[in-house]
């Protein structure tokens, strides 16, 4: 098995698991917010967009309709999202060099 299949895979599923868990966040704290409970702190929601859940955070702040009037969230995860792909496109391309 070669190291770059491996570390691709091992890549995809990070980035897989970390849009799940920010995806599953913005409902999570949606639904606390409807019931006036604790809520999830906005760093940590900002936190797993930046380690890679940028898709997840914005698939999850459209589908649930949470944080869509916060222009740090309404600006902030598409841009971080438009970021990833950018890095991701370089490093597909080889103008970024691999790990």
């Amino acid at each position: 098995m070669q190291s770059g299949y491996f570390l691709t895979n091992y890549l995809l599923g990070y980035v897989l698991v970390v849009n799940i868990i920010s995806f599953s966040l913005m409902g999570l704290d949606k639904k606390k917010a409807t019931r006036k409970k604790y809520r999830i702190p906005e760093k940590q929601l900002f936190l797993w967009v930046i380690m890679g859940g940028s898709l997840g955070g914005v698939l999850g702040m459209k589908i649930f309709r949470h944080k869509t009037k916060h222009p740090q969230f309404r600006y902030g995860f598409p841009l971080i999202l438009l970021i990833h792909l950018v890095l991701i496109s370089m490093f597909w391309t080889g103008i970024l060099p691999g790990l």
